[in-house]
């Protein structure tokens, strides 16, 4: 573990696939690698039910598993992984220090690989009753469901996904959605309206969650007409859209309007020396293997500014 004094040849800013991914190139190239996460290896794939788009594995794979397997390969070529918050970063003495919780780490090369976490839906209730009624991790919590019922808000992957998951424990699922079709791809959408436990509630939005010690409740407005409605039901998962983890490198790379970081095809930033990969960088797909690829691409980068400055083992 890192004890905040050591300098490493390239800082890896997030464990989950794109990270790991870097870790795994970077490793391999002789460079001295540090990865820091505040949660552990994983990144929101590690609470992914399953993963059945990912190469190499047919039948599909739970995302914990793939997880581990990809931590396991960056730690075998040599890459460090480090639990720490993060605080803040910034240049010092002619290195990139990163502040967090286990002191300052320094190195010449930073990949930005801190991925995304889920947006709020903003409503009355959610911020009370958020971990006992509400969550935004149907892998996490599905399982205090059994036989009860639940509202999934949203309609994309995520949520579709999550849905489909739930309905191995619960008796009924509500997926409400503001407009009158999915944004999920074609085959999930194709199993859900086949999932007799699913009921849509089209072109409506949940304008608060109520209950008393619990959730008992969902307001629903109706977009079109403007009518409300409530839903009983025992919990509410959320999936409305993702936030960049991008607080900490405010002001110091470009972001786009949403906050992301704004990179070239080879993963550069704004910055001499900075790099960004996966969720976290402005991009057309948000996947496992999209993030994958860019930790590899980031990696190779690095490596070869290192090589062209001469600044490894600085």
């Amino acid at each position: 573990m890192a004890d905040g004094k050591t300098t490493y040849d390239v800082i890896i800013i997030g464990a989950g696939p794109a990270g790991l991914s870097a870790g795994i190139y970077c490793g391999r190239a002789d460079l001295k690698t540090c990865i820091i996460d505040r949660m552990g290896p994983g990144g929101q794939v590690a609470t992914t039910d399953w993963v059945e788009n990912y190469p190499g594995f047919p039948e599909g794979i739970s995302g914990l598993d793939l997880s581990a397997k990809m931590e396991e390969q960056a730690r075998r070529f040599g890459a460090e992984i480090t639990l720490a918050e993060i605080e803040n970063l910034k240049e010092q003495d002619g290195l990139y220090a990163l502040c967090c919780t286990e002191g300052d780490l320094r190195a010449p090369a930073v990949i930005i690989a801190s991925g995304t976490r889920p947006r709020e839906l903003g409503v009355p209730g959610e911020a009370r009753f958020r971990g006992s009624g509400v969550s935004y991790c149907a892998t996490c919590d599905g399982a205090l469901y059994r036989d009860k019922v639940v509202v999934v808000i949203g309609g994309g992957d995520s949520a579709i996904g999550e849905a489909m998951f739930l309905t191995k424990f619960a008796r009924k699922v509500y997926v409400i959605h503001r407009r009158d079709q999915l944004r999920a791809t074609k085959v999930l959408q194709d199993r859900a309206f086949k999932n007799l436990k699913i009921e849509f509630v089209w072109s409506s939005v949940v304008t608060s969650i109520d209950g008393g010690d619990k959730v008992e409740s969902v307001a629903v407005r109706n977009v079109k007409d403007g009518s409300v409605h409530a839903i009983f039901t025992d919990g509410v998962f959320l999936y409305v859209g993702l936030l960049p983890n991008t607080e900490f490198v405010r002001g110091f790379v470009d972001l786009d309007e949403w906050g992301y970081v704004l990179t070239d095809d080879s993963m550069k930033a704004s910055r001499l020396g900075i790099y960004a990969a996966g969720d976290v960088r402005h991009k057309g797909l948000r996947q496992v293997v999209t993030a994958t690829a860019d930790g590899a691409m980031a990696a190779v980068s690095v490596d070869h500014y290192l090589s062209e400055t001469g600044r490894a083992g600085a």
